[in-house]
């Protein structure tokens, strides 16, 4: 069983996870928070949102001496102590937009580069600000799906003939670079925490939807957070012992998790509650 005293590296989803769906709070996983601080162990962040909305969240997470993996995957930025430049996987934003641009004609969707700021606030009940925030984007374009399933196969299929791939987030699909993964930038940023502290890393990763999943199979230990509004989701069955699926959503499911892995001795007197 893990404790907090191991040689760890926490990575965590951020909407539907350590931060509720809907309003964004953080409060049920705030003791958590604190432990993880006082015993220095670095909790990354692997969401969909962007750099520029990650940076503003990490500070007031207090994480901000931490990298982080934004977009999916598609970007990887360090801490300015690091000196280490942001690292980008896949397309680049510019080039997912003139694809998507080619695809309008003959499929029904709309992404944040076809909308304004005030239809992204609205869109994911942000402010205007926010919603500028969300639109700084680097390697990966959210869009709402307007067409129907079977066209989504063969939406799919056209993304790949650019070496594009889509996924499924807790609001959107996403559209990023042939690889791009939330579970290969942990990976990648695992090996560069070894090579900068000369030592193995054990990996726990936390997420709720099916854009985590990767992250989830990358790590030695995982949370599998009960997703507020999806359909339960599948890991292999080979992770018995590693895995743990919450009872509770979004924050509260968050600890739960870490409950299960850094203090077993609670964790079974809830399970009995």
């Amino acid at each position: 069983m893990l404790t907090l005293k191991d040689n760890l590296l926490i990575f965590t989803d951020l909407d539907g996870s350590l931060l509720d769906h809907d309003s964004y709070s953080w409060q049920a996983a705030q003791p958590w928070l604190d432990r993880l601080s006082a015993a220095r162990l670095p909790l990354i962040i692997a969401s969909s949102k962007t750099a520029a909305e990650i940076a503003i969240l990490q500070q007031r997470l207090g994480l901000s001496a931490f990298p982080f993996i934004a977009e999916n995957g598609a970007q990887i930025v360090f801490p300015p102590g690091w000196r280490h430049p942001a690292r980008i996987f896949g397309a680049d934003y510019a080039a997912i937009v003139n694809a998507l641009h080619h695809l309008h004609a003959s499929f029904a969707f709309r992404g944040f580069a076809d909308a304004d700021d005030a239809t992204v606030a609205q869109w994911c009940g942000f402010t205007p600000q926010e919603a500028r925030l969300a639109r700084q984007r680097a390697g990966s374009e959210p869009l709402c799906w307007l067409d129907d399933q079977q066209q989504l196969a063969h939406f799919r299929h056209a993304l790949a003939q650019q070496r594009l791939t889509l996924t499924r987030g807790g609001r959107f699909y996403h559209v990023m670079g042939r690889g791009v993964s939330k579970g290969r930038a942990a990976r990648w940023l695992t090996r560069h925490y070894q090579l900068r502290h000369q030592r193995v890393f054990t990996t726990l990763a936390l997420g709720d939807g099916p854009n985590d999943l990767p992250l989830l199979q990358s790590a030695d230990y995982a949370v599998l957070i009960r997703a507020l509004r999806s359909e339960p989701l599948s890991l292999p069955a080979t992770r018995r012992g590693r895995l743990y699926r919450s009872r509770q959503t979004g924050p509260a499911g968050w600890s739960e998790g870490l409950d299960h892995f850094l203090l077993p001795g609670k964790a079974r007197r809830i399970a009995h509650e």
